[in-house]
């Protein structure tokens, strides 16, 4: 799939079929959202991967936005370590991981965890060391269904010419 279609296509999966993702497909993923962009490449990046269903579980049910973690049959937690721009970087890498995935034909739906009140709980059940932030967790899988397409402001409502 190239960028441009893989931009223009891509869309979040909340319902997924619970056929294993291949371990070497995991791995391209989570290597495409090491290479992000990051400032002053400081690469403040940690990646877990979670594939062991119960342990999925009690972080969807930590996450009330993120039941389907529970059901997608990988998820992989974003940390930071908390440098200036922790934010920016650890989510150009979570863009990469979900146009990656989706590249590979899997669904993925991006979790937020910046600032969300189950951050200490999520790092501590997965054991990160205290001077990681959690970006988010993104739950990747083969779609149960067809991803449905959202409406879409149109690109003259949003563009703008030298000023607002």
């Amino acid at each position: 799939m190239d960028a441009l279609a893989a931009l223009k296509t891509r869309r979040s999966v909340r319902a997924y079929r619970t056929d294993p993702v291949s371990p070497s497909i995991i791995e391209d993923i989570v290597d495409c959202g090491r290479l992000a962009a990051t400032a002053r490449n400081i690469q403040p990046w940690e990646f877990v991967v979670v594939t062991h269903a119960v342990t999925r579980k009690k972080l969807a049910d930590m996450i009330d936005t993120g039941r389907f973690i529970a059901e997608a049959p990988v998820c992989i937690v974003v940390f930071c370590r908390d440098v200036k721009y922790y934010l920016e970087d650890g989510s150009a890498a979570i863009q990469n991981i979900l146009l990656a995935a989706h590249a590979h034909g899997l669904g993925s739906c991006w979790v937020a965890g910046d600032k969300k009140p189950y951050c200490a709980a999520v790092a501590q059940m997965l054991n990160a060391p205290p001077d990681q932030k959690l970006i988010g967790l993104v739950a990747i899988g083969r779609p149960a269904k067809p991803a449905s397409v959202p409406p879409k402001r149109a690109l003259q409502e949003v563009l703008h010419r030298e000023r607002f």
